[in-house]
């Protein structure tokens, strides 16, 4: 038996047209005007917009970090990207010392597979590149794997060198693999930080005063020559600053494979937030930090120009009453992250497109079909297209939502946006044909969720 979506407006990264669209074993087989027939499943869809499911190719899911771990898993986190239009991602899978890269996607394959309500990928965090680890690499295609990451920062824990860089660069492109990089010079910072605590200057503010912007757009120049001197695709993650957009874009204006996204809440947010009263900007801390208004204003000019091609989250969840407060008293021991999986699609939509920064088709795009071309997932995620999963969103451009963490879904104890009236939002969520959120109901099981083998050459 079909399902049909009828009645609705259906958004495409190339345009706006009204349309059914109808499914087939998950998949999109027909969209087109009156393709309903009476033994059909129908869903109206009048009044709604047909969106193609968010990808968020940057999270962080029950991952150990600071002396904890994040406090959404792969139930949690999926139920609230579920609620918030969001029906894949691409999760980071950190390398154990000591292990090998199978080994650590094992780790995250047990970490899923039961849980999941929404489709996985994972990208692999180099984080200790012995030569059999670089030589590794090469296998990461045949398990379904096609990007890896490497740090430029967490030195001791997560940081690698300049050389283990360049070889997991080169090694990386002649594997088809995607090489993603979290681009902050790590060593200048372990050096102003420790500076910061001789003095005193512990609470959370300092935290983005010792990673200054200079020291994130230097180290997005460094990989981004490399990436060109070997001719190896780079994708900078989580960019934040107009000095990384000015390397991101000369980079782009030489012809190198070069490209990079932003996250939410560098849209939002400043280092004043990192300011507020008591230890509340603790809430706020992440790395590169939040940075200024005119950095804010660079970011909406990327997206428009398309410098930036992919709004991500990299919601890396920590509670606020028992995590972050690990570091009262000292801004280095603040677990590093904040969330954004459930607020992600709606806050975009609402600032970018109903602040007329982006166009609704940009919005899509950025969202959606960018991400799956640009991570091996082209013709099968990311667009209302004949072939393609049916992975949808009903979205309402009228109804109205204040976001709070009290309605929110997932782990957390508090939401960055708290108080923030959206007017955009969705109100049924579909996974490969089967709805999986009704009107704000979670109609999944666990475990449904399935892992998204992607395919090298973006």
């Amino acid at each position: 038996m079909s399902t049909v979506i009828v009645g609705g407006t259906v958004v495409t990264a190339e345009g706006t047209y009204r349309a059914d669209v109808r499914v087939d074993s998950g998949v999109i087989s027909a969209v087109g005007l009156d393709l309903a027939g009476p033994a059909d499943t129908v869903i109206d869809a009048a009044g709604r917009h047909v969106l193609p499911g968010g990808i968020d190719v940057h999270t962080h899911l029950s991952m150990p970090s600071f002396g904890t771990e994040t406090c959404d898993d792969f139930y949690t986190g999926h139920l609230a990207a579920a609620m918030g239009g969001t029906t894949s991602h691409v999760d980071f899978c950190i390398q154990p010392h000591g292990a090998s890269l199978a080994a650590a996607l094992d780790l995250w394959h047990a970490k899923a597979a039961e849980r999941a309500l929404i489709d996985y990928g994972f990208h692999v965090a180099v984080t200790d590149p012995r030569p059999e680890v670089i030589d590794e690499i090469a296998t990461l295609p045949d398990l379904g794997v096609t990007s890896i990451k490497v740090f430029m920062a967490y030195r001791g824990t997560l940081q690698v060198d300049d050389a283990a860089l360049f070889s997991c660069l080169e090694r990386a492109r002649d594997a088809g693999v995607l090489t993603l990089v979290h681009a902050e010079n790590g060593d200048a910072i372990e050096h102003l930080m420790a500076g910061a605590i001789r003095r005193g200057e512990t609470a959370p503010k300092y935290h983005a005063l010792t990673r200054p912007p200079q020291l994130e757009s230097e180290a997005t120049g460094r990989a981004a020559a490399m990436a060109e001197v070997l001719g190896a695709p780079l994708y900078v993650v989580h960019v934040s600053c107009r000095g990384a957009l000015d390397r991101v874009r000369d980079a782009q204006s030489r012809g190198a494979p070069v490209t990079a996204e932003t996250c939410t809440h560098y849209l939002f947010f400043t280092a004043d937030d990192l300011d507020r009263s008591g230890f509340e900007g603790a809430k706020f801390v992440c790395s590169p930090p939040l940075r200024e208004v005119a950095d804010q204003d660079a970011l909406w000019a990327a997206l428009r120009d398309g410098t930036l091609s992919v709004v991500s989250t990299d919601h890396c969840p920590f509670r606020y009453d028992t995590q972050k407060v690990l570091g009262e008293g000292n801004f280095t021991k603040i677990p590093n992250g904040v969330p954004g999986i459930e607020e992600r699609m709606m806050v975009l939509h609402h600032a970018g497109v109903n602040g007329g920064r982006i166009t609704l088709q940009q919005f899509v795009s950025l969202t959606a079909t960018a991400p799956a071309r640009r991570f091996g997932l082209g013709g099968v995620k990311g667009s209302v297209a004949v072939g393609s999963d049916a992975d949808l969103v009903l979205w309402d451009l009228a109804r109205e939502h204040t976001i709070t963490a009290a309605t929110n879904h997932g782990a957390m104890d508090y939401s960055l946006y708290e108080g923030m009236r959206v007017r955009g939002m969705p109100v049924m969520t579909l996974r490969r044909g089967e709805v999986i959120v009704d009107n704000g109901r979670l109609v999944a099981a666990p475990g449904s969720g399935q892992f998204m083998r992607r395919r090298t050459g973006g």
